[in-house]
């Protein structure tokens, strides 16, 4: 199963959209990530649903609220994976998780890792565990071929040489200060931070945090190697509901055009 490798979303510019997992129920996630997956997105990034995401702004939030109203267990999750990794039309793009410390280690890091493997989850985002304590997680996660992905934040510059040194899978690197969430302008200086991380490492760079539009995603592809896009997708299913897989698929679509896929 893991013989998808992370490295293959790369082979060109890529997309990486985001969905909760749960959100409009299991199911729907399980639809949209099929329709995301058609409309040619590279990797996509799985939320396992937190009741205290500090990472995330109002949108992500209240998808996450959403999720746990619906009884969703990180397990279902995983099921939800392995259909998804199964039958004739398994995806084979990579797979990630975006979760946070507490749900990894309520599950067992062992177990938790262990699961991602057999089910074909490439790697995990884990934005509150601190470069100090990654090794705990990655000593688990590179036994079971899942990569740790390391964030960096325009905040990390005394930092950069040391977490891109150790980056795997690719490298995310956050536009903007704060939590996730759309922004009309993304202002920081992107294309001199990716410069500086590949000092430091091969490994991919994906820019994720406040990009909603082609026009945004363009210009972060632009200068590093993909774009990441979650509040936005996140919102839309929020409007949409259950039936949103033309919307979607449209919208997705058109990110990947204008990365450049």
């Amino acid at each position: 199963m893991n013989k998808i490798t992370i490295a293959e979303a790369f082979s060109k510019k890529a997309f990486i959209p985001f969905i909760t997992a749960g959100d409009q129920g299991i199911d729907t996630t399980e639809k949209y990530i099929r329709t995301m997956a058609k409309a040619g997105a590279s990797l996509i990034e799985i939320g396992i649903p937190f009741s205290d995401p500090v990472a995330e702004g109002p949108v992500i939030q209240d998808a996450s609220e959403r999720a746990l109203s619906t009884g969703i267990t990180t397990d279902d999750i995983f099921d939800m994976v392995k259909r998804l990794r199964t039958g004739t039309d398994a995806l084979t793009i990579p797979l990630v998780f975006m979760t946070y410390l507490n749900p990894i280690y309520v599950y067992g890091v062992e177990s938790f890792m262990t699961r991602c493997e057999e089910v074909g989850i490439q790697g995990v985002i884990v934005p509150d565990c601190p470069l100090e304590e990654k090794q705990e997680l990655a000593h688990q996660a590179k036994t079971h071929g899942i990569a740790v992905i390391s964030l960096i934040a325009p905040t990390s510059e005394q930092r950069i040489e040391e977490i891109a040194s150790q980056a795997e899978g690719f490298v995310y690197c956050v536009s903007s200060l704060g939590v996730t969430g759309m922004r009309s302008d993304i202002k920081t200086d992107i294309a001199s931070i990716v410069q500086q991380i590949r000092q430091y490492t091969d490994v991919p760079v994906a820019v994720g945090f406040g990009i909603s539009t082609p026009e945004q995603a363009k210009a972060m592809a632009a200068v590093s190697d993909g774009a990441i896009v979650g509040s936005a997708i996140v919102k839309q299913i929020g409007e949409w509901g259950a039936n949103g897989e033309e919307e979607l698929y449209q919208y997705v679509h058109s990110m990947v055009e204008a990365v450049g896929n």
